[in-house]
């Protein structure tokens, strides 16, 4: 692999060095980081050297007592239990903007299928994944690594496999065979998980369960399957550079290797201990724009580790950017004299076309929507 030699100059500084080159170089391999690691890489390419300012191990993580809050989702339909939980997630999210749900319907099983899929996946033949190697942003199925790669300043050590599950599925086929059943299976799940979230978010804001779920805010969903090859270098690169989550609302599976971690009070980096059977719950941008601030979508990032590979898969819900001329804000059932709107009215194609811009580890993508 014609990458694996630049490899070898690490991060050395060099006059002639040719990053667009090299970034050209390795996308055009189509086999991603693990193509990397299969080449025997002892060294990483410099397009993955963070800078100074931005190294992983500029913070130890903090070993905040209680740590990510868990919620238990047990009886969430008898009306007394669910009143606890929407009192219970209500004071979480004055301080954290993640927190993990246990007893969320989703069996075992499954959970663990789909992780056993997406290595699967990602493991398969070089002639398998360069089928799906793509960058257009219609194609429903499709494997890349790092979808800001020609913007970014470092590149993430992660490679993906991008799923629009929902709407208007209409072709199994379009999925890779190594992982197609159990994404379908997956996905129903991840809908099902997700409306009890959303209404449980709509009665912490104090309005009618569906009233997020009728704006719209997971009418689309799309699986991000996440794979990070064990790293020779994990001390100058990272997994997923900071950022905050585009779309409403992210809930996350992750394995056992751990590296995910939370900006706490944009103060301290908290590790984000895998819990079995949990999922992670992840308050994303725009549920941030429309809920006015009450609910904060929190910086985070993903280490790279020697321990590897790390699987994880995102559920983004959203609303399709079509039709474009839909309109979202904070919530005017939220705003007062003393809650004046914080932010201005923007299209969800407006926004991601603006976060896309901007990439990964950069400036946050709202800061440009405030009022």
């Amino acid at each position: 692999m014609a990458l694996a030699g630049a490899a070898a100059m690490g991060a050395e500084t060099s006059p002639s060095y040719d990053r667009l080159g090299e970034i050209k170089a390795f996308d055009e391999t189509k086999l991603g980081v693990k193509g990397l690691v299969d080449a025997g890489v002892t060294k990483i390419p410099r397009i993955f050297s963070l800078p100074d300012e931005d190294l992983v191990n500029d913070q130890a993580p903090s070993r905040v007592q209680e740590g990510i809050p868990i919620v238990d989702l047990s009886g969430v339909e008898v009306e007394d239990r669910r009143k606890e939980i929407v009192k219970e997630i209500g004071e979480i999210l004055e301080t954290w903007g993640f927190f993990q749900v246990i007893n969320h319907g989703v069996p075992q099983r499954v959970l663990d299928q789909m992780l056993q899929g997406v290595r699967r996946f990602h493991e398969e033949s070089e002639e398998v994944k360069k089928a799906f190697y793509s960058r257009d942003p219609e194609k429903r199925a499709k494997f890349v690594s790092n979808f800001d790669l020609y913007q970014s300043k470092a590149a993430n050590w992660r490679d993906t496999l991008t799923c629009r599950m929902t709407p208007d599925f209409e072709d199994p086929e379009e999925l890779p065979k190594a992982c197609r059943d159990i994404l379908m299976v997956y996905s129903k799940h991840m809908k099902e998980v997700g409306e009890t979230i959303f209404a449980l978010l709509s009665e912490v804001l104090g309005l009618r369960p569906n009233h997020l779920k009728e704006m719209g805010c997971m009418d689309q969903h799309v699986l991000r399957c996440h794979y990070y090859p064990a790293c020779p270098e994990p001390e100058i690169t990272i997994g997923s550079s900071k950022h905050t989550d585009s779309g409403f609302l992210t809930l996350l599976l992750q394995d056992d290797i751990g590296g995910l971690q939370v900006l706490h009070k944009d103060l301290k980096w908290v590790d984000v201990p895998s819990v079995r059977a949990a999922l992670v719950v992840n308050i994303a941008d725009l549920l941030q724009v429309v809920s006015n601030d009450k609910f904060k979508s929190v910086v985070h990032r993903v280490k790279a580790q020697k321990l590897g590979p790390r699987i994880s898969v995102a559920c983004f819900f959203n609303t399709p950017m079509y039709p474009p001329t839909k309109l979202y804000g904070p919530i005017k059932e939220l705003l007062s004299e003393e809650n004046p709107p914080k932010y201005r009215q923007l299209t969800v194609k407006e926004y991601f076309m603006h976060a896309f811009a901007l990439g990964l580890g950069g400036e946050p993508p709202l800061n440009y929507f405030r009022t």
